[in-house]
């Protein structure tokens, strides 16, 4: 168990690298998923804030939602988040993977928000 989580956060350091290499001052869209839920940040790290977050946890979207282990769910999640930054002006952002691959809920999530008007 313990090489796996390292291996985790080598990943997620990788990509957090990248990311700060080709930000250029833009706020990061941070993913987590769980077995049972996924969530969705954006975090302004020059000033180390969550400007906007959602998640399959909320009220509206468990009565909604069946389970938030599906990619409707996250592709839901992905358009609400889109929604919450448009509304505080976000447009552009930088999408932050963490140690997951980008297939299933995790590329879901990242078409909800673009289609939601969030460009990355």
């Amino acid at each position: 168990m313990h090489k796996d989580n390292e291996a985790a956060s080598r990943r997620k350091a990788r990509v957090r690298r990248s990311i700060r290499a080709r930000a250029y001052g833009k706020p990061r869209l941070s993913v987590h998923r769980s077995s049972k839920q996924i969530y969705a940040q954006i975090i302004d790290d020059e000033q180390g804030t969550t400007l906007v977050s959602a998640s399959s946890l909320e009220k509206d979207q468990r009565a909604a939602l069946k389970t938030g282990a599906t990619v409707d769910a996250a592709k839901v999640i992905g358009k609400l988040i889109a929604e919450r930054a448009a509304a505080k002006g976000i447009k552009e952002v930088v999408f932050d993977r963490g140690a997951y691959i980008y297939h299933g809920r995790v590329k879901a999530l990242a078409e909800g928000a673009r289609e939601g008007g969030l460009d990355f």
